[in-house]
């Protein structure tokens, strides 16, 4: 079942969208609503933080610094416990019974199995330990999310892929890459996606991706080219841009002579680095800050045992009316890497134009 979005106020710029508390946690209780209310804490908080795996570069080299660097900025004295499941889910649970057992004061999850962490959100909740999801919409009695407007991603994705096949849309066929079962956020990639591409296209091969793996995503990769002719693949849909890196690689070992459009997601590196090489012809890039910011906010307004402001809220398999923040996806492609994520310092020139890009650097103007 996928979550369901009741908009209660336009999203504005993804600048604009953390929410306004003062530091360490004297929040303005407005919109809304999470945790029970009954404790009010003037102290240190202790925070819990769990993300779901390392192999997508985002969450090391962004989201915990980010949300780690927000927390102290608000609440210096607050501390910050951290792990990483490493994309097992009875490891995420071993670990939140851990958060548990050391009674902190709030968790922000990013569940690696949205499913099966209910049980452990539970138990949070029985001992009064309010839980921020984060990214992915964990099921369970979570007291506020914070992700993108992923519906909106996979359109965003679709209508990128439509406009890089042009007239060829109707003469192929295209492969869809999706992101793990497991990740409610790929379930509604996949339905954004198929809304602006079904009846557009045809979809020769569609797999839902083990574990987000670049792997996985070259063995299907294979298997589809296989199955469907070379010549007949016209595009690919990948979800995000690890799976892309993989379906790329795929894609040159059968001998494309020219590599057909491929979508992605995150904007790593090495997907910017595809794109400005004309390898991958887009990805979304999802600004983190704001989300980070919103996490750490809501997590700190939530271990003072006040409301959090949100202008949103979502119902998730589980638990309804939940305080939410969404923040817009961005398409990027070649034509607006620098008023994105090199205006924003997500990296440096010097950082995507190595040696090895430099002359595909100038050619689309990045100097």
């Amino acid at each position: 079942m996928n979550a369901t979005v009741r908009r209660t106020a336009v999203v504005v710029a993804a600048s604009a969208m953390a929410v306004s508390l003062a530091a360490c946690g004297s929040a303005k209780e407005a919109g809304g609503s999470g945790g029970s209310g009954e404790k009010k804490k003037d102290g240190p908080l202790s925070i819990g933080l769990l993300l779901p795996e390392d192999q997508t570069a985002r969450y090391e080299n962004f989201d915990r610094p980010l949300i780690e660097a927000k927390i102290k900025e608000l609440c210096s004295d607050c501390t910050v416990t951290y792990v990483n499941a490493k994309q097992d889910a009875s490891v995420q649970q071993q670990q939140m019974d851990s958060m548990i057992t050391k009674k902190v004061d709030v968790i922000i999850l990013d569940a690696v199995d949205s499913k099966s962490i209910a049980g452990s959100v539970k138990k949070a909740d029985a001992a009064g330990i309010p839980v921020v999801a984060y990214d992915r919409l964990a099921e369970g009695p979570i007291s506020a999310y914070t992700s993108f407007d992923n519906e909106e991603v996979g359109r965003v994705q679709g209508r990128a892929l439509l406009e890089a096949l042009g007239d060829k849309a109707g003469k192929g066929q295209i492969v869809m890459m999706n992101g793990s079962p497991t990740d409610p956020n790929a379930a509604m990639f996949k339905k954004g996606a198929l809304s602006v591409l079904e009846g557009k296209v045809k979809i020769g091969k569609s797999y839902d991706t083990t574990e987000w793996k670049p792997s996985e995503a070259n063995k299907n990769m294979n298997g589809a080219i296989a199955a469907l002719g070379k010549d007949n693949v016209v595009g690919v849909y990948s979800a995000n841009d690890g799976m892309a890196g993989g379906i790329i690689t795929a894609l040159k070992g059968a001998g494309f002579k020219e590599l057909p459009p491929v979508t992605g997601q995150d904007a790593e590196l090495a997907g910017v680095q595809r794109i400005i090489a004309g390898e991958q012809f887009m990805s979304v890039y999802k600004p983190y800050k704001p989300e980070a910011d919103a996490a750490a906010e809501m997590a700190i307004a939530l271990g003072r045992g006040e409301k959090v402001n949100a202008d949103d809220t979502i119902d998730s398999p589980t638990t309804k009316g939940v305080p939410a923040i969404l923040i817009p996806p961005v398409s990027l492609t070649v034509d607006n890497v620098e008023e994105t994520v090199l205006k924003d310092g997500l990296y440096k020139l010097n950082q995507i134009c190595t040696p090895k890009y430099r002359a595909a650097c100038e050619k689309a103007g990045l100097k």
